[in-house]
């Protein structure tokens, strides 16, 4: 058994104290209501996932199939009226990764002009100012 003071069991490197936990009826005496008071009743309803799924029509595997067929070639359609129209697959990727890149590039200037913001005490607005920047940059 480790007698070593610990986080776990309350102790720091200079003090030991003694962690317990209510038991029994001690739980209803001083139990705090972890929800927090509120005039609405809904805070103490039960819990209502967000996510309600309605009665959905079992469909069968073969009309899943179709479906699915009738979507890819809805969608093989307008890939080549857009390749009629002069663009192409690749230009596409190309122009997608340069916008990655431009997000992330522009993550961390917002980072770092939260960060400075934070060390001189202002606001991010502030900075723009500062540093010539236009609010919608």
């Amino acid at each position: 058994m480790n007698t070593e003071p610990s986080a776990e069991n309350g102790c720091s490197a200079n003090k030991c104290q003694k962690v317990s936990t209510p038991e029994g009826n001690d739980l209803k005496k001083g139990a705090v209501n972890r929800t927090p008071f509120s005039k609405f009743r809904r805070v103490h309803s039960n819990f209502k996932s967000p996510l309600q799924v309605t009665g959905t029509a079992k469909v069968s595997p073969a009309e899943e199939v179709a479906e699915l067929e009738r979507r890819r070639e809805q969608l093989d359609t307008e890939i080549a009226q857009l390749e009629a129209e002069g663009y192409s697959v690749e230009e596409l990727e190309h122009h997608i990764d340069l916008l990655h890149e431009y997000n992330d590039i522009k993550d961390i200037g917002q980072s770092l002009l939260g960060r400075i913001a934070a060390l001189r005490g202002t606001t991010t607005r502030d900075l723009y100012s500062h540093f010539g920047l236009e609010l919608d940059d």
